[in-house]
């Protein structure tokens, strides 16, 4: 007989919704391991003792992960999503007929909190993932990909001519020879976005340009958790980022007795700063030397004992000082010959400058490069290389495609470095509660296997004790059965 279903709707109705919502159900899981109360006390700096009460900011948090959870990226969408999923609204704290708070006031909470509560609120959900023995922390796999940022190509004006003007004249007026340029022309020094200051024009390879922020992460080669996470200007170089994202990192690990003992990063991470700055904090650093770096002069040997250039022709070049190139920020160190030592010289027409001597160059910072390729080369510093790009290249690519990190729909810096924060807050409990699902399932099979191996034991010794009591003729019922 066909059925058909007849609906009325009741005017009274028993319902619980922590009764509705499964016991498997994500959002139920994480409302059980995730505790934000120590929030309120924390924001309540912002907030005044009069007036409307606002939103809770454990509520806050919450709908905002939700955001990037289920990879959302309107607040209004957010609010709607929360609205119509019982499990959503257990987690929240909100019953099925309670009004979630309206739209625009998450995008003022975002904006009135500072930029310390987010990062201590990452800091607290890392603290649970170490507890819960998800990281080691001694080893980290750092890279960065580009947000793309709220504003357009079409958006960009020239800065006034005058601070422009001024800052070129700073650059260039010491003629001395002392140092010509600090650095590199970028496109920022003259062109700014009218809708988005702090957004930087960057391009990928074989993409347009466009207005964009850094993303750096910094990930734990043990269980793939975030350690660290912020957003950076995109006109600079990774290897400019490398003290600020794995300092963030040291720190978050700080409170939690782990040290960083080593770091893995592409080619982009190498410079004479960024090694430095990891030797300094002694930090194995595992980083390919960039192109840029030749480490041996052709035609010419280096004698470390007198530190000075042996030529073809066994004319030495001696150290003449340190001194910083035209467009460069690093130093180098100059050796040269004197202008009799190559006089007589067979090669003096094609290897002497204009005033008769030659001269080379090196970086200053050569020393730090030599031990990093000499970690390079090793069997270990080859399979770094590996567990970099199965470590943190699979988890960028899900903070941009799943966890809402493609693109920040906000203005500034501090709203991107909270985007990428949040993200990262996001992509951690996410494994956090797989992980201990996994954890009870596995713990589940071994006491499956135990008690299996003991059933299996105690049944093996009934068969031997029947097969003993029927040889000293003790005949048993279960014997007697099968003979």
């Amino acid at each position: 007989m066909q059925g058909k279903k007849d609906y009325e709707e009741k005017l009274f109705l028993s319902f619980r919704l922590s009764e509705r919502v499964p016991t498997d159900n994500f959002y139920r899981k994480l409302r059980e391991t995730l505790d934000l109360s120590f929030l309120r006390k924390m924001t309540q700096c912002y907030y005044g003792t009069e007036g409307q009460k606002s939103i809770d900011a454990e509520v806050f948090f919450k709908l905002m992960l939700i955001g990037y959870l289920e990879n959302i990226n309107s607040d209004r969408k957010i609010v709607e999503q929360a609205s119509m999923r019982m499990d959503m609204l257990f987690f929240l704290g909100y019953d099925i007929d309670e009004p979630l708070p309206w739209h625009s006031t998450l995008s003022r909470t975002r904006n009135l909190l500072g930029k310390a509560v987010f990062l201590e609120m990452f800091r607290h959900i890392l603290k649970i993932c170490i507890s819960k023995g998800m990281v080691s922390g001694t080893r980290q796999a750092v890279d960065s990909a580009f947000i793309k940022a709220n504003a357009a190509m079409d958006s960009l004006v020239e800065k006034a001519s005058e601070d422009f003007y001024n800052e070129v004249r700073e650059n260039e007026e010491n003629k001395s020879g002392k140092i010509q340029r600090n650095r590199e022309q970028k496109h920022s020094d003259r062109f700014v976005s009218t809708s988005d200051p702090d957004a930087r024009v960057s391009q990928k390879k074989g993409k347009v340009s466009q207005l964009n922020y850094y993303g750096q992460i910094s990930v734990d080669t043990g269980n793939h958790v975030i350690c660290g996470a912020m957003a950076d200007f995109a006109d600079q170089k990774d290897s400019e980022c490398t003290a600020a994202i794995v300092g963030q990192t040291i720190e978050n690990l700080k409170g939690n007795a782990i040290i960083v003992e080593e770091v893995l990063a592409d080619t982009n991470y190498s410079s004479g700063k960024s090694l430095r700055y990891l030797e300094e904090q002694n930090i194995k650093s595992y980083i390919p030397n960039h192109g840029g770096y030749n480490p041996e002069k052709d035609g010419f040997t280096y004698n470390k004992e007198n530190d000075c250039y042996v030529c073809s022709q066994g004319v030495k070049l001696h150290f003449r000082g340190i001194y910083r190139k035209a467009n460069r920020i690093v130093t180098a160190r100059s050796y040269r010959t004197q202008i009799g030592d190559c006089k007589t010289c067979p090669l003096h027409e094609t290897c002497t400058n204009k005033r008769g001597y030659k001269e080379i160059s090196v970086t200053s910072d050569k020393p730090y490069y030599e031990r990093a390729a000499k970690r390079m080369n090793t069997l270990k510093g080859k399979r770094m290389m590996r567990l970099r790009g199965a470590t943190v290249e699979p988890v960028l690519g899900t903070l941009l495609h799943f966890r809402a990190m493609k693109k920040v729909y906000t203005k500034g810096i501090d709203l991107a470095d909270k985007h990428v924060l949040l993200a990262a807050m996001a992509y951690n409990l996410k494994k956090l509660v797989a992980y201990k699902d996994i954890k009870s399932a596995t713990n589940t099979i071994r006491n499956t296997i135990a008690n299996f191996k003991m059933t299996a034991l105690n049944d093996l010794l009934h068969f031997y004790k029947l097969i003993f009591d029927y040889v000293t003729k003790k005949y048993h019922p279960e014997i007697l059965m099968c003979l």
